[in-house]
């Protein structure tokens, strides 16, 4: 397959690159602010909100593109624009967030998406990938191109540049006391980036995925079971101190970045995409071990 990555060089589209080139003809387009040339990739540069740019460089046809850095209504669109002819499936990497919050249900593909829009950086945020959802189908159902949607809950491991799971091993690394809530309500859905890297690659001409969304969403856990996790794949080299959550909350610069309360949870259905692809989640410990020893080897453990 001929497969055009559209920013392919940072976390989850820097390992779906890496994974792909071992078995397709890669191509990457992103500004050129670093290559994947040496993970046998081509490299095109270019501005995808420049359309001179564009159609500068896209002078190939693919069978699939694979966007990571479509964040702007109109990014895709102008996109197909420019391409000398459509590909047969156009695969959008959004967000669980798009769906309508608060429903207190655990939501599959088929669930609604918001239709409200909430204020800040992540309300706008939020809002564009839904408005990329919809032009998604309707650019793809006017080109021919099959379409599919992927949304992933939170991703974690190596290459991460998200201020989360590198926190830890930071701190580890430093010997501080990682502060650990007991009792959080607050859950989430940790997915480690190769999996999601693999799973992406196996929507790619798969007929199965044409006219679909697929949530990439593992298994729910709490801060304490992440954390436990985590120390044991340290070799127990991460100290955790656990504390009552509301005691943790009432401590000042106290790191918390995944929810906490039960409002701030959101539940959502993964096995869509393991049935399709055929493919399995990483074990949680298993995950966390290989991003200890990823980023431990940047911090310099002792």
């Amino acid at each position: 397959m001929k497969i055009l990555v559209i920013g392919g060089s940072y976390f989850l589209g820097r390992v779906f690159t890496m994974l792909a080139a071992k078995q397709h003809e890669v191509t990457v387009l992103n500004r050129g602010n670093y290559s994947m040339e040496a993970f046998g990739a081509k490299c095109l540069k270019a501005d995808r909100h420049d359309g001179e740019a564009l159609a500068s460089v896209l002078t190939d046809c693919w069978d699939v593109v694979v966007d990571f850095c479509a964040y702007q209504e109109g990014d895709i669109k102008g996109l197909l624009e420019h391409m000398p002819a459509a590909p047969k499936q156009y695969i959008f990497v959004s967000t669980v967030d798009v769906y309508r919050k608060w429903t207190k249900k655990a939501l599959d593909e088929n669930a609604p998406l918001e239709d409200r829009r909430f204020g800040g950086e992540a309300g706008a945020y939020i809002w564009q990938k839904i408005l990329l959802e919809k032009e998604l189908k309707a650019c793809c159902k006017g080109c021919g191109s099959a379409f599919t949607s992927v949304r992933p809950a939170v991703l974690y491991g190596p290459f991460n540049y998200a201020p989360r799971e590198a926190v830890y091993v930071q701190m580890a690394c430093a010997d501080m006391e990682i502060l650990c809530p007991t009792g959080c309500p607050g859950r989430f859905q940790p997915v480690y980036v190769k999996d999601a890297a693999a799973m992406i690659l196996a929507l790619c001409g798969n007929e199965r995925a044409f006219e679909g969304a697929y949530n990439l969403a593992g298994e729910t856990v709490d801060y304490e079971t992440f954390l436990d996790a985590f120390r044991e794949a340290s070799g127990e080299k991460m100290r955790l101190k656990k504390v009552p959550v509301k005691e943790a909350l009432e401590q000042k610069d106290v790191f918390l970045p995944f929810a906490v309360s039960a409002e701030e949870t959101e539940v959502y259905i993964g096995e869509k995409i393991l049935r399709d692809t055929g493919l399995f989640w990483t074990p949680l410990r298993d995950g966390l071990e290989r991003t200890w020893n990823a980023f431990s080897q940047i911090y310099q453990l002792r």
